[in-house]
């Protein structure tokens, strides 16, 4: 099931950004679903989805924003590793 939004954008902005309609939402909805994985609202997979690209492609566009894809600190890494 979805569920449709509407947001309004002012057109000085969509001219700034130099983006049509269709670049616009596409960049919105990456944008949240980048912010929303980043807050650990979403996983990864459902970020993917919302964005409306393959998981992997996001993981990668994850890195491309410098998002973690890990929430792991080193302290809790360090634990796994000595206790495997």
């Amino acid at each position: 099931m979805e569920e449709t939004l509407t947001i309004t954008i002012p057109a000085t902005v969509q001219q700034m950004l130099n983006r049509t309609p269709e670049e616009m939402e596409r960049d919105v909805r990456l944008y949240a679903a980048l912010m929303l994985f980043h807050l650990g609202k979403l996983s990864s997979g459902a970020a993917a989805e919302m964005a409306g690209v393959p998981r992997v492609m996001f993981l990668d566009l994850c890195a491309e924003y410098g998002i973690p894809v890990s929430q792991i600190t080193p302290a809790e890494l360090q634990r796994e590793l000595a206790s495997a």
